[in-house]
């Protein structure tokens, strides 16, 4: 695994096999970065349920100015905490459960990334706390990536793809939470 674009591009990641994540696929990477290129300068990044840190790292790889990374997996935060050492960037890495970092968190984010366990439920649970909170600023964007889920959230649907049994889908903020 590895960065695809920007100043870091080619940089090896590690984590790309570690227990119980799920790192999304280069080929996917690559596209969500094309639809999204325009919102990444000078963002304020979110990736909740980080695992490697890849999509996040990305965003600064690619002219983000702060990025928080959050899991609950120790060992996950180990991996992104040696992933970032020769990163010389505004980025946060939190050890702690979505739902209490989202509740506690007094920033707002230009770029969401939402991808947690597939199957664990997550997904409108975290989408609701985001909306409820106001955490994402006026015309910013969250990216799901997700399998057999109906998206239950009042932002505004602006791209989904499918890559497989995978789906992503971009929303905006354009509703002014």
């Amino acid at each position: 695994m590895r960065i695809i674009s920007g100043k870091y591009r080619g940089k090896k990641l590690k984590g790309y096999d570690m227990p119980g994540t799920r790192p999304t696929m280069d080929r996917v990477k690559e596209s969500i970065y094309g639809i999204i290129q325009g919102y990444i300068k000078e963002a304020t990044v979110l990736d909740l349920f980080a695992g490697s840190g890849s999509l996040g790292l990305e965003a600064i790889s690619n002219g983000a100015k702060r990025l928080v990374l959050v899991d609950n997996n120790k060992f996950v935060i180990d991996v992104i905490k040696e992933n970032i050492k020769s990163f010389d960037d505004d980025i946060d890495v939190i050890n702690a459960d979505y739902k209490r970092y989202l509740k506690e968190t007094n920033e707002k984010f230009d770029i969401i990334f939402l991808d947690p366990p597939y199957r664990a439920g997550l997904m409108n649970k975290a989408l609701r706390v985001i909306e409820e909170r106001k955490l994402l600023n006026d015309d910013g964007i969250v990216i799901c990536e997700y399998e057999n889920i109906k998206i239950e959230t009042n932002l505004e649907l602006i791209k989904e793809k499918n890559y497989g049994p995978k789906m992503v889908s971009i929303y905006r903020n354009n509703f002014k939470l």
